[in-house]
Parts: C-alpha cells; structure tokens; sequence
C-alpha cells in the first residue's frame, strides 16, 4: 500500500475525529433505503488513537449484538512465516486493533497460513476478545469438517462466532452442517461470503433462500455494484454485512494519487483519503462491519478513524463519487 503511506504521510492525521451519526433523513435514496441508521450507530471500545473518540457499532439484525463497524482481513497479509520478524509487526497491527475498540478479525483456509499466524498472535497478546470469523472452503460435508476442525485448531478458539461458506462453495452441503454446529453451539452465527461480481446472481439467489446471520461481499467507493440488489436484500432479509476490498487492494488510492483531499472532507471529520473511502462505505445503512487488510500499525489506525465521528448524507456520497471520477 505505498501510495497510502504517502497520502498519510502528506496528510498527518491531528484533528481529533468528533462524531454524529447519520440523521434519518440523510439516505432516502432508491439505492440505499428509506431506513435511516439513527440508533443503530453508537459508540463502541476504546479510543482509536487520535484523542477521545469512539469506534461506532452497528447491531447484528439477527441477535441484537452490537458490533465495532471495523474489523480486520488477513488475506495476503497474515500470511507470512511463523518467524519473529515477521509477526512482531503483525502483533502491533492487531494490538491496535483492540487498542481502537474494534474486535472482528476474518481469515480463511484459503489465505495460507493466515489462520495460524492469527491463531498465534492473539495467543501471545493473551487471548483478547476477538469475534473470530473464518470460512470453509472444500468440496464434501467431511472435507469441510476437517478443514472447520483445523480451523478452530489454528485459531486457537473453542467456539467460531462467525463460519462463512467462502465465494459459496459447495454451499448447500456447508450451510447444512454449519446450522447443525449453530443448534449445537460450536458457532454463533452463519454466513456466505463472495469477491466477485460474477457470483452476484447466484448469491442474491442464496440469500433468498437461506436464513443467513451474516454475508460479507466486495463493496467500496469504486465497486458499487452491489448497491444494486444485495445490501437491500441484505437489510430486507435482516443480514448483517462485512465488506471486503473497501480500497479495491490499493486501487483507489491510485485514482487520486496527486489530488488534494476536498476541503469539504473536513464536514466528515476526515483527514485523509482512507478515511473519506471508508465513510463512503459506512454511510450505507445495509453495511454493518468493514474488514480491510493492513500489515501497518498507521493504516489501521487511520481505518478505525475511518469508522469514527460523522458520516456522510447522500449528497456528500455523491461528491464523493465525483471526486474519485
């Protein structure tokens, strides 16, 4: 991510982030819903590192949990050797994770040796309270037990609160075992998951069908697609969303290299680019938790002042998208 590093080193984070959430008439739009947030958004955990303000939550609709709107990826990222080079920097990001009053860190099988470097980390930071979130990712109701097994082996937890079906992968034989393991309470709460826009149809379909806690998608100020159909499905259907991609792995950071953030950035509390995309996400009212990747302690917390303090109206949503063009 150096063309992050650059736009914050060029855009030195002070102001402290002061916050109020989005009024109910501020997304009456067709595309984001009649619902406004209103006490959907309150303060969670601790400070984020930039003065005295709090990380908002947004409600489970499936339970009433509260939880810290951002969390953490570990694709590409986590997976690096179990040597002390490598995870001394890692631990920092995931301290600062807790440290700004977020909890929620997402990995899969998927993504190499994420789950045990995860696993290892919160162990040697002595088991913090994490919403410990994962995926299944075979083919085959046995395979996907072993490989859910492993799962809770490497990560080092006795019981998942989220087990999605990654890009839905054999996910009639999955979604089956992970409502028996839910009624047994091996896992809290169940899930799809999907990156690509050429699993949207399948996807919206399996969304009508199942009784689903959770769905996590790629949404973000350059892939909006999603708009389209599954976050109003998502809040119909009372899901909860993680989103995946918010800065489509450093693309938009590349589309305003050289720009100015607008001064009107300063009515969001926003003091850098990150912080501008990931409000733009936040400011949807299907979005419950956004997951970004980071092996820098700076970047995450500039993520978790991106979930703090105000958030945009439809009309500030729409500079937003101009301003990225």
């Amino acid at each position: 991510m150096t063309d992050r590093r650059t736009f914050l080193a060029r855009l030195a984070a002070t102001a402290a982030l002061g916050g109020a959430a989005l009024s109910s008439t501020a997304l009456g739009s067709k595309a984001l819903g009649s619902t406004a947030l209103g006490s959907a958004n309150v303060a969670a955990g601790g400070a984020t590192g930039r003065g005295a303000t709090k990380l908002l939550s947004r409600v489970i609709p499936s339970s009433g949990e509260a939880l810290p709107v951002i969390g953490m990826g570990t694709s590409r990222t986590f997976d690096v050797a179990a040597e002390p080079a490598a995870l001394r920097p890692l631990a920092e990001v995931v301290r600062a994770l807790f440290d700004g009053g977020a909890t929620l860190i997402d990995s899969s099988p998927m993504y190499g040796r994420a789950e045990a470097v995860t696993g290892r980390l919160l162990s040697d930071l002595g088991n913090p309270g994490v919403f410990a979130a994962t995926k299944v990712w075979a083919d085959g109701r046995e395979a996907g037990i072993r490989q859910m097994e492993e799962s809770f082996r490497l990560l080092g937890v006795p019981r998942m609160d989220l087990m999605q079906v990654h890009n839905l992968r054999d996910w009639r034989t999955h979604l089956a075992t992970l409502r028996e393991w839910k009624e047994s309470g091996r896992i809290r709460y169940v899930g799809i998951t999907t990156s690509r826009k050429d699993q949207y149809g399948e996807f919206a379909a399996v969304m009508r069908a199942e009784p689903l806690d959770f769905v996590q998608l790629n949404y973000s100020l350059g892939e909006r697609e999603a708009e389209q159909v599954l976050l109003p499905l998502a809040r119909d259907r009372g899901m909860a969303v993680l989103v995946n991609r918010p800065y489509m792995r450093g693309e938009l950071f590349s589309r305003v290299r050289g720009k100015a953030l607008p001064a009107w950035a300063s009515e969001l509390d926003c003091t850098t680019w990150g912080q501008l995309f990931m409000k733009f996400i936040l400011a949807h009212p299907a979005v419950t938790c956004v997951i970004p990747a980071t092996t820098s302690v700076r970047n995450m917390q500039d993520n978790l002042a991106g979930g703090s303090g105000q958030l945009p109206d439809e009309a500030l949503r729409q500079r937003m998208i101009a301003a990225i063009g």
